[in-house]
């Protein structure tokens, strides 16, 4: 086995009321002058305010941007840059789900003197570049892009893409169960099954460190044992906190692992047709393994140990996303047989399937979104 490990300059809070600590934080980073990101629905939550009185006792402002949107459209990326720059900001937090997050490294990206106007190249960053404004993400969902250094970004034509490199990521997250109490059910489900899925692919992705894959099996089991109780009881806040520590596995193997044919499917759909990238993942997972299990060997029964069940783990991927109420198709998402020759079609430009264990072509592409479209 070859492989490279790159270690990162970050720091994880992590408790009930782990949020009132922010402004502490923030100080800690040298920042001064702070763009909050973030929803209206989130600025408005109790936990927002709180966050905004934390990090107003301790720094000299605090600006916020509401505009942040599913998938992270350019324009949306491209206002709140406007604003970093109006407001002089030395610091950026990150408040709410995925797309938070990823619009704040997108920011980030831009003061690195990146374009701002689309993705850009990944190969160009390096793990010994210096970052320009320090990141602090508060995720509120279990989508794990409060660890990662890479961001996606949707152009007007609906396509996603990727940027980043390792020192975009965020300098500290403050995980606090408390702050995903309100989570809705629908939502918590989504993004749980989309941690659970970093899990999965980083426990046979060709470029997995081995401390990657211990981390990705150890996300797996805790996140198939703890996301049908907080299904069950959304207001059960031990459940919500045996989650968030299984997301922070799921990001954490992300940093040393590339993702496949999966991630990559679930982005293109997600970016042409609007819908959530967690639900995507849910609906795509079970096939792109099946289709992978060839290829991966004994990480294969690993998988399914971690799982419940090691005889078939495709299946018990099938069964968690059924758990928790999600749908079973994409045909019943609205997705339709247009959508999957239009993915397909990308599939082959998109830099995750590329990474995939197992080569995929278009039929490939095709095969295992028709699955996922028809339950077959």
């Amino acid at each position: 086995m070859t492989w490279t490990h790159t270690g990162y300059a970050q720091r994880i809070h992590f408790g009930v009321h782990a949020l009132d600590r922010a402004g502490d934080v923030c100080v800690d980073l040298r920042i001064r002058r702070v763009l909050l990101v973030t929803t209206l629905g989130r600025r408005a939550s109790e936990a927002g305010r709180r966050l905004v009185e934390a990090l107003e006792s301790a720094v000299e402002s605090v600006a916020v941007f509401e505009g942040v949107r599913s998938h992270v459209p350019v324009a949306a990326v491209q206002a709140a840059v406007g604003q970093a720059v109006a407001e002089q900001v030395d610091g950026l937090v990150s408040f709410g789900g995925g797309s938070c997050a990823d619009l704040g490294k997108a920011v980030c990206d831009a003061a690195e003197g990146r374009s701002a106007h689309g993705p850009g190249d990944i190969g160009v960053r390096s793990y010994s570049d210096h970052p320009v404004l320090p990141h602090v993400a508060v995720p509120t969902t279990y989508s794990g892009a409060e660890l990662t250094p890479f961001y996606g970004m949707t152009d007007d034509t609906g396509r996603k893409r990727g940027s980043g490199g390792p020192t975009l990521a965020p300098r500290a997250a403050i995980y606090d169960p408390a702050a995903t109490l309100d989570t809705p059910v629908r939502v918590s489900a989504e993004t749980g099954m989309n941690a659970l899925a970093h899990g999965v692919e980083s426990a046979y992705s060709p470029s997995r460190s081995p401390e990657a894959e211990a981390i990705a099996l150890a996300c797996i089991e805790r996140v198939a044992a703890s996301l049908p109780a907080v299904v069950d009881d959304p207001a059960d806040i031990d459940a919500r906190t045996a989650m968030l520590a299984g997301a922070v596995l799921g990001g954490r193997c992300l940093q040393n692992a590339a993702m496949g044919v999966h991630h990559g499917l679930s982005q293109l759909l997600g970016g042409r047709t609007g819908l959530p990238h967690g639900l995507m993942n849910a609906l795509v997972l079970p096939h792109a393994m099946a289709f992978n299990v060839p290829a991966i060997g004994t990480a294969a029964g690993r998988i399914g140990l971690a799982l419940g069940q090691p005889e078939d783990p495709p299946a018990a991927l099938a069964r968690l996303r059924e758990r928790v109420g999600l749908p079973a198709t994409l045909a019943e998402c609205g997705v339709t047989a247009e959508d999957v020759e239009a993915v397909a079609g990308l599939a082959p430009d998109n830099r995750n399937v590329a990474a995939n264990v197992r080569p995929v072509s278009v039929d490939d592409a095709r095969a295992i979104l028709t699955a996922a479209l028809t339950g077959g």
